[in-house]
C-alpha cells in the first residue's frame, strides 16, 4: 500500500496541481462574471433578468457531467463554424473545455449566492448612504458590496469546495488531473488503494482550504466580533477594583 504511494506520488502530485489550477482558475473567472450579473439579476426592472435567470436555471438544474459532455463533445459538431471564427483552438483542448464548463457552472451558483446577499444588505444603511449624498457607484463601493461579500462569504466557500470535488469528472475527457492520474495508476497496477490515497489528497486539500477560508472570514469580520460575556465581566470587575479599591476589598 505504501509502496504504491512512494512509487506513484509524483504523478498524483502533478495531477493535484492541475486540479487546483483548474478549480481556482474557474472560480476566478466565475467571480469576475457573477458580480455584474448578480446586480442585473437583482434588479426587477432589468431587461437582462430573464436571460440571466434562464442561464442560472440551466447550469444549476443540469448535471455538471452533462454540461461537460455538451461543451467538449458537442462542440465537435460545429468544428467548421468554430474554426472560421477562430475558436476551435479552445474547444479542441480538454483543459479549456473543462475550464469553460466549470466557470459557467460556478458562475451560475455564485450569481444566486450574491443575489441573496445583495437583498440581505440592510436597507437602512443604503438609505443613510443616499442621505449623505453618495451616488450609486459610491453606494456599491462603500456600503453594498462590502456587506454583500461579508454575508456571502461562507456560501462562496462552500461553492468552491463543491467545485473542487466536482472537478474530478474532468478525467472523463482525458484530462490528467488528480483523478485522471489515479485512474491510470489503477489501470496499471489494479491496486484499489490508489483511490484511497487520492481521496486522502482531496481531503487534505479541502481541509487546508477550509482552514484558510475561515481565517480570511475571521479577518474580514474582526470589527464585528464582540468579546465573550466572561471577558466583559472580568474587565468590569477589574475596572471597579482599580477605581474603588477600598470598597471592593470590603465587599470581598
Amino acid at each position: 500500500m505504501f509502496d504504491l504511494l512512494i512509487e506513484y506520488w509524483p504523478k498524483l502530485l502533478q495531477g493535484a496541481l492541475l486540479t487546483l489550477k483548474l478549480t481556482f482558475s474557474a472560480v476566478i473567472i466565475a467571480a469576475t462574471l457573477s458580480l455584474p450579473l448578480a446586480i442585473l439579476r437583482s434588479n426587477q426592472h432589468s431587461i437582462w433578468q430573464w436571460p440571466i435567470r434562464l442561464f442560472v436555471s440551466f447550469f444549476r438544474g443540469t448535471p455538471l457531467l452533462a454540461q461537460l459532455f455538451l461543451i467538449y463533445y458537442g462542440s465537435g459538431q460545429f468544428r467548421l463554424e468554430l474554426t472560421e471564427v477562430g475558436l476551435w483552438w479552445l474547444f479542441r483542448d480538454p483543459f479549456y473545455c473543462a475550464l469553460l464548463t466549470f466557470s459557467l457552472n460556478s458562475c451560475a451558483y455564485q450569481i444566486e449566492i450574491l443575489r441573496g446577499a445583495l437583498q440581505a444588505v440592510n436597507k437602512g444603511e443604503i438609505e443613510a448612504a443616499i442621505a449623505i449624498g453618495m451616488n450609486k457607484l459610491q453606494q456599491y463601493q462603500k456600503v453594498i458590496l462590502p456587506h454583500c461579500y461579508r454575508i456571502a462569504f461562507p456560501a462562496l466557500g462552500n461553492e468552491i469546495i463543491l467545485l473542487l470535488k466536482g472537478s474530478a469528472i474532468a478525467s472523463v475527457i482525458t484530462l490528467m488531473d488528480l483523478m485522471g492520474h489515479t485512474r491510470r495508476v489503477f489501470s496499471q497496477t489494479f491496486d484499489i488503494s490508489v483511490y484511497l490515497w487520492a481521496a486522502l489528497m482531496y481531503l487534505l486539500i479541502t481541509s487546508l482550504f477550509v482552514w484558510l477560508w475561515r481565517k480570511i472570514e475571521q479577518h474580514l469580520n474582526r470589527h464585528t466580533q464582540r468579546p465573550s460575556d466572561h471577558h466583559n465581566l472580568q474587565a468590569a470587575e477589574q475596572s471597579t477594583t482599580n477605581k474603588y479599591p477600598l470598597e471592593s476589598a470590603n465587599v470581598r
